[in-house]
């Protein structure tokens, strides 16, 4: 019998390439997205793979929709897998990102995959067998400047995964968590700003990573490598519980962790325009 895997956010970036990926491996996939238009771009992706992927319209961040589409899709077949993918960048200091931006942010890359969880554990919990992958980031594990509740974000989805993985083992469900640096997903180039900065430095500091994204993004390596990633996740009969991709979050991870905090706390603040040089004026 063929598995049912249903990616969210599967019209752009990781999502898309994974769900052509996991078609492609001999999955039924499912892929959810905001809108018909959007469904259609991951249809015609398929298409030109020559694979076959079935859409379903769900804003992850409505509770209502998400829950009538899951609903739909299970009525039609069972739910082997869920890979929430879905979620988006917000960059600001801490303090000029305002409450509804921090909800929206939270509510999208924190609140919705466990919402999911919950959608779907009830019939993997009756057939003993079932996998949930949550795409994280390397943004889960460091912290930096100008990225603060982004990073919250992805910290939080990191202690929630970690938690249900405990917790749905016994009953047959396996969670991973796939943590993936910097990759040509186009996240960044489509992040949110705020519209006013606290201080002109800050300002400063936006329009920099403006241009510095824009300009990297022809750089990046190929999503596929994530894609990959979790269709091993999907396919190995004992995933691990993290998978950290490329070679920036590796990097990142193990300076983290080896380098002391206030020597990578300078380091990210000249990285990213919040701290200057004593002799750059």
């Amino acid at each position: 019998m063929t598995r049912t895997v249903v990616v969210t956010g599967a019209n752009s970036g990781i999502g898309l390439v994974t769900a052509v990926e996991l078609a492609a491996a001999g999955y039924d996939v499912v892929g959810t997205a905001r809108s018909e238009d959007k469904a259609q771009v991951l249809s015609d992706a398929a298409a030109e793979r020559g694979v076959s992927v079935r859409t379903a319209i769900a804003d992850v961040a409505d509770a209502e929709a998400t829950a009538k589409a899951f609903a739909e899709i299970e009525a039609d077949s069972d739910i082997w897998a869920v890979v929430n993918n879905a979620g988006f960048a917000q960059a600001g200091a801490v303090e000029d990102v305002d409450d509804d931006a921090v909800r929206y942010q939270l509510e999208v890359n924190l609140v919705a995959p466990a919402r999911i969880a919950r959608l779907v554990l009830p019939g993997m919990r009756q057939r003993g067998d079932g996998r949930i992958v949550n795409i994280s980031s390397v943004a889960g594990r460091i912290s930096l400047p100008l990225m603060g509740w982004y990073c919250a974000s992805k910290h939080g989805v990191e202690a929630m995964t970690d938690a249900l993985r405990m917790e749905v083992a016994p009953y047959g469900v396996k969670v991973s968590l796939v943590e993936p640096g910097s990759f040509g997903t186009g996240i960044w180039e489509g992040a949110s700003y705020p519209e006013q900065a606290a201080t002109e430095d800050y300002a400063t500091a936006y329009a920099r990573a403006r241009r510095t994204t824009t300009a990297g993004a022809r750089i990046l390596p190929d999503p596929i490598w994530v894609a990959r990633t979790v269709r091993l996740a999907l396919s190995s009969p004992v995933p691990l519980a993290r998978y950290l991709i490329g070679a920036d979050a590796v990097g990142g991870v193990v300076a983290e962790r080896l380098v002391p905090t206030a020597v990578t706390d300078v380091v990210k603040g000249l990285v990213t325009g919040v701290r200057k040089l004593p002799f750059s004026g």
